[in-house]
């Protein structure tokens, strides 16, 4: 089997060429699934996901059985983000092609929450982690209403990408799959309320949430699903200027994204840059959080997003396994960031009592060792605004530096 992906499995992932996103690169396009859309009239009752997929112009002339990392391509693998990030002894380069060095730890729980059911993610998950050299996995499926959802192959696509991202880089942390009988926010509330409970239970641990909507009038009815001991919740800040929620509630971890530069003749890693399709801003609703007194002059009264950041644009996307869509894909967009963000966090072993306690400590380490500052590139509407030193709305607090500060 090769890794082009059928026609018919891209006709169902994807919208209609008359209505999908599209930008032309050099060598292929970005395309966004139909579950990545929100339509008018959807903010405040139902999410979408926060994926962005990268297709190579051209076939990948290696059979599916190889995978990933192709010579002569660089996407991003776990052994190649793991050394960008200094989880991992680092190497000259960080190039995905000759870096085989994972994350070694973490523990207790990490809870993913995502709507419709995804059949494969067991399966798709060991093989993803034989392919890169990670232990396998403690992993389970949980149905947030008891019984098994419908499925949709976006938020299948979706659930791949955050079970093995987080798995990637917290590799003996448990992983559960809590899946919303919709996408509905009454479906992924209640689902929210699980994974917390499951992650409460196992000592505590993370709870990574890859999906979101426009901000909307009634949101903070909304922000107590986040709040429960010994877990820290994460979201996506989202894909497109400005703010999204639950990315912008006080009580996750926003999580951003950037664009992992490399050398396009050797993928040798050369910078890191804002991402300037990744969601971020102040917040309409939301009152400033404490632990971000010291942005009053920047955010105002309001919540700024985002607050850490990691690897998101589609065309420096990292590697996902998902077998009912086609194989293997390369993904990108700020759902990659909050589940490999949940992993770091756990991997850290801090483990604080709430969101507000991780957050505190991440506020208190701007300007550190524990976080590399993002100073390049752009976001925002009509790309206005600029990374820059300390905190900001393109990137944060800036990317992690090892293990400390989290």
């Amino acid at each position: 089997m090769k890794i082009k992906i059928a026609a018919v499995l891209l006709a169902t992932l994807f919208c209609s060429a008359s209505t999908i996103a599209q930008v032309a690169h050099v060598r292929g396009k970005v395309v966004v699934p139909a579950s990545s859309f929100e339509k008018p009239g959807q903010a405040g009752r139902f999410a979408h996901t926060h994926i962005q997929v990268f297709l190579p112009a051209t076939t990948l002339p290696h059979p599916q059985t190889s995978g990933p990392p192709y010579a002569g391509l660089a996407y991003e693998t776990p052994a190649s983000l793991a050394c960008v990030y200094g989880l991992v002894a680092t190497a000259s380069g960080c190039n995905p092609n000759k870096v085989t060095a994972v994350p070694n730890g973490g523990s207790r729980m990490i809870a993913i929450v995502d709507a419709y059911d995804a059949p494969s993610a067991a399966s798709d998950l060991a093989y993803f982690s034989q392919q890169f050299g990670l232990p396998s996995a403690s992993f389970q499926v949980v149905y947030a209403s008891g019984v098994q959802p419908q499925y949709d192959m976006g938020w299948e696509l979706e659930a791949s990408l955050d079970v093995q991202w987080a798995h990637a880089m917290a590799p003996q942390a448990q992983i559960v799959l809590v899946e919303a009988a919709s996408n509905s926010f009454a479906d992924l509330m209640a689902a929210e309320d699980v994974a917390a409970r499951m992650v409460n239970a196992a000592g505590g641990g993370e709870v990574s949430n890859s999906w979101g909507s426009g901000e909307f009038g009634s949101e903070t009815a909304f922000d107590s699903h986040f709040v429960k001991p010994g877990v820290v919740f994460l979201a996506s800040s989202g894909d497109s200027p400005g703010t999204s929620w639950p990315g912008v509630s006080p009580n996750v971890v926003s999580a951003g994204g950037t664009t992992v530069r490399r050398n396009p003749s050797t993928g040798n890693f050369v910078s890191e840059i804002a991402w300037e399709s990744a969601g971020g801003g102040v917040s309409y609703y939301e009152a400033r959080p404490s632990y971000q007194s010291k942005l009053s002059s920047t955010v105002g009264s309001h919540r700024g997003a985002p607050d850490l950041s990691f690897d998101a644009n589609p065309t420096t996307g990292v590697w996902v396994f998902d077998s009912n869509a086609g194989g293997w894909y390369i993904v990108g967009g700020t759902s990659v960031s909050s589940p490999a963000l949940a992993g770091i966090i756990n991997l850290a072993g801090s483990f604080y009592t709430s969101t507000n306690a991780e957050l505190t400590t991440v506020y208190g380490k701007i300007g550190t060792a524990s976080f590399t500052d993002i100073t390049g590139g752009f976001c925002g509407a009509y790309v206005g605004y600029s990374a820059a030193g300390g905190w900001d709305v393109c990137t944060g607090a800036g990317v992690s530096k090892g293990k400390t500060g989290k």
